[in-house]
């Protein structure tokens, strides 16, 4: 799904079939938590949360930078960081609990006009997921459209804005998806989220992108899953895709 923020063209193929979140949904957890200190809990972004080493038995594999903080915990805004520069699994899962768990962040979807993502499961049950599974996921168009609105419309506060386009900015999970189909000098903010080869080999990724010379951006959901299960995922579709999108959008 492509959409144009400067003429609202949009393309999609697939656009309304639904596929699992992943690891994308931290980047919509974190603007959750982002409003809710910005609404109702003041002072949340900067309060430290702590933990048990056994408390991130199941995610230490995925969990690069939380592991290294058990010790001193961290803040919302280092688990927002950590959760999309580096897809921490475990700091997906403090943010969670910050909004009351996956059907806080379901709520917050609704709350934006969302009446199609959902979120059932933490990590790492919610990668679990097969052909007709409605639990953890979305759409590429209601993916794109929520996120259009955390990353540019009025949902979160401007400064909030900024920061939740930031982390994506920085991110370090990307190079071979979206970012690999696009021109060097594009800047590009993004999610993605890899359900691995015994969930259908799904990943998917999602983009906030400028071209240069355009002050209004294009966003970019890619979501992708293969027909027969236990087969990796395949990045170049990912990257293909995006070039196909901003080629049919008029940017290429």
């Amino acid at each position: 799904m492509g959409i144009d923020l400067g003429t609202g063209k949009t393309v999609g193929y697939r656009a309304d079939e639904r596929f699992p979140f992943n690891s994308m949904f931290k980047v919509f957890a974190c603007a959750a938590v982002l409003h809710k200190a910005r609404t109702s809990a003041p002072g949340l972004m900067d309060k430290v949360v702590r933990w048990k080493p056994a408390d991130m038995a199941e995610l230490t594999e995925n969990s690069p930078e939380t592991t290294e903080y058990t010790d001193t915990g961290m803040t919302p805004a280092q688990l927002c960081r950590a959760g999309i520069t580096k897809s921490d699994g475990f700091a997906g899962n403090t943010l969670l609990k910050q909004i009351g768990g996956p059907g806080g962040l379901t709520e917050f979807f609704r709350a934006t006009g969302d009446r199609t993502s959902r979120l059932d499961r933490p990590e790492p049950t919610l990668t679990q997921w097969k052909p007709g599974e409605e639990r953890d996921t979305s759409t590429p168009a209601a993916a794109a459209q929520t996120f259009t609105k955390l990353t540019t419309g009025k949902t979160l506060h401007p400064r909030d804005r900024e920061r939740l386009v930031g982390w994506l900015r920085a991110n370090l999970t990307g190079d071979n998806r979206i970012r690999a189909g696009l021109p060097k000098d594009w800047t590009i903010g993004d999610k993605t989220g890899t359900g691995g080869a015994s969930n259908y080999g799904t990943a998917n990724d999602l983009a906030i992108v400028w071209a240069p010379g355009s002050n209004a951006p294009i966003i970019l959901s890619v979501f992708t899953n293969r027909n027969v299960n236990n087969t990796p995922n395949d990045d170049t579709v990912i990257a293909s895709t995006a070039t196909a999108l901003a080629k049919a959008l008029g940017r290429l």
